[in-house]
């Protein structure tokens, strides 16, 4: 009973630092005078980078499905 007891405990302090991650930072940096449009523009281009990822990998997986089907 005392392992559930720690493991329950060791997930409401991993809660509660994505919670901290996702209010106290951009509170922070609105505090600091940095707008958040700066972390607009980054999540725009990582979502950018995302969709790049997938077509690469869809595209390798059809050329390595049309090379076995050659063979």
């Amino acid at each position: 009973m005392k392992d559930a007891t720690d493991i329950l405990r060791v997930i409401g302090i991993i809660l509660l630092g994505i919670f901290v991650l996702a209010v106290g930072i951009p509170l922070v940096l609105t505090a600091a005078g940095i707008t958040l449009s700066i972390l607009g523009i980054l999540f725009s281009i990582a979502v950018m980078v995302i969709k790049l990822a997938v077509v690469l990998a869809i595209a390798y997986l059809i050329l390595v499905g049309v090379r076995a089907v050659l063979r």
